[in-house]
């Protein structure tokens, strides 16, 4: 049995194949998943798993180089934003429009639906290295 604290055997595997740079979506039970990017439902019922406890999780295993979420989160959702930008630490964090958030998720190689139902809970992991 792992060690780690993430048992998900098909988000552990995807998280093992990133490369630098690629991209992971963290989503909320609301965002539009477009065809294309790998999905993974993770999504039981209103606010199980919670977004930031997918997070947690998920940082525990994955190195990233930076972030982007929706510019509309800090306003539209501030407890959420500040718990993630505590998760994140260092890393940098991009803003876009909401929008412009979306159309980028396409170009994800996957995207984690929580069970999160408040709004503008997502957030676009960029792979890192750990060299």
């Amino acid at each position: 049995m792992k060690k780690t604290p993430l048992l998900h055997a098909e988000l552990s595997g995807l998280i093992a194949r990133l490369g630098h740079g690629d991209m992971l979506v963290i989503a909320d039970a609301g965002l539009p998943i477009p065809e294309g990017p790998r999905r993974i439902d993770l999504a039981v019922t209103a606010n199980l798993p919670r977004f930031i406890d997918v997070i947690e999780v998920i940082l525990s295993e994955l190195q990233i180089e930076s972030a982007v979420i929706a510019e509309e989160l800090p306003l539209r959702n501030p407890a959420v934003a500040l718990e993630l930008r505590a998760r994140l630490g260092a890393a940098p964090v991009s803003m876009i429009p909401h929008e412009e958030f979306k159309g980028l998720c396409a170009k994800a190689r996957a995207i984690v639906r929580t069970g999160e139902f408040s709004p503008y809970a997502n957030v676009i992991l960029r792979s890192g290295v750990v060299f």
